[in-house]
């Protein structure tokens, strides 16, 4: 798995081009930190740069831990968004000694892939963006506030340090990715009772509990409760190839956010069938359901939800 993901890593690396910018961006201030300028650190990769600072042994130790030093001293080129030890020391009490143990391995990958994007975004690109999508899959959110730039509630509090592989942007708080599946934050929003029974039911709950990630256009309660008798019928036993056929025609594989769904005229759903795509006048209909709401994440995929029951 570790593997896959480094692999993805170095694959998709390449997607943004290179950027010169060497300008702080709006409301980032200089943290005092001891990371030169780009022209300083050519020669040295972001973990050798980062290394160097003294200020991210942390961050160091996790990298480590992980396996991803390797993969971040390759070619890349890859920006990093880097918490500082003193952004570590923000996380409740215990949480870094937990997250390098061995078993939390997986769990600690995820959060540091959530720190780096593809590509090598300066300070002015990164500001450009409403959201940036992570080595992680996730995407994190890019804002101001009271003049300060962030990144999913963390202060950018230094910018533009260059290495030979990419760029380093400093950041005063640990960012953390939703590690909760689509069944989890499902279940956590308590509008979907029906659909969560209904997966379980046809046997697809460890599926999308798994790798994924998946898209899935989750209906309500309301949704399903539209169906009316149906829906008792269709968690029969001797119902569950049908169930299974309607439940998959739910979920397309890959993670497919919002900006990305009204681009398409139909997608392919799990099913092996095509499911219509219509977007007018700020509204987005997949096949006869409306969405109502969009782009929430889980660990494996994202979630859309909609106000019919989508039937093949």
């Amino acid at each position: 798995m570790l593997t896959t993901i480094a692999m993805s890593l170095m694959m998709t690396a390449g997607i943004a081009g290179p950027c010169s910018s060497n300008t702080a961006c709006t409301g980032a201030k200089d943290s005092g930190y001891a990371l030169q300028s780009v022209a300083n650190h050519a020669e040295k990769d972001i973990v050798d740069t980062a290394v160097a600072a003294g200020s991210f042994n942390t961050l160091a130790a996790a990298l480590k831990t992980a396996g991803l030093i390797d993969v971040l001293k390759s070619a890349g080129p890859f920006t990093v968004f880097a918490p500082t030890d003193e952004a570590f020391a923000k996380l409740p009490e215990g949480t870094v000694e937990t997250l390098l143990k061995p078993e939390n391995k997986d769990k600690l990958t995820a959060i540091l892939l959530f720190h780096v994007v593809p590509g090598e975004l300066d300070a002015d690109h990164v500001l450009g963006q409403k959201t940036l999508t992570t080595v992680n899959g996730q995407r994190a959110e890019i804002s101001k506030k009271w003049g300060d730039a962030m990144i999913d509630g963390a202060k950018i509090v230094q910018t533009d340090i260059g290495a030979s592989n990419g760029v380093i942007h400093v950041i005063d708080t640990v960012i953390l990715p939703e590690t909760k599946s689509i069944p989890e934050v499902a279940e956590a929003a308590g509008s979907f009772g029906t659909l969560l029974a209904a997966v379980k039911a046809a046997g697809l709950d460890k599926t999308l509990t798994g790798e994924g990630p998946f898209t899935v256009f989750a209906p309500t309660d309301e949704a399903f409760a539209a169906l009316g008798s149906t829906v008792q019928d269709l968690l029969k036993p001797e119902n569950k190839d049908k169930l299974v056929s309607i439940l998959t025609y739910h979920v397309i594989p890959g993670r497919v956010y919002a900006d990305e769904v009204v681009k398409l005229k139909d997608a392919k759903t799990v099913n092996g069938q095509s499911v219509k795509i219509k977007a007018y006048d700020g509204k987005v209909k997949i096949g006869d359901a409306s969405v109502v709401n969009t782009d929430i994440e889980a660990s494996n995929g994202v979630i859309h939800v909609i106000d019919r029951v989508l039937l093949p």
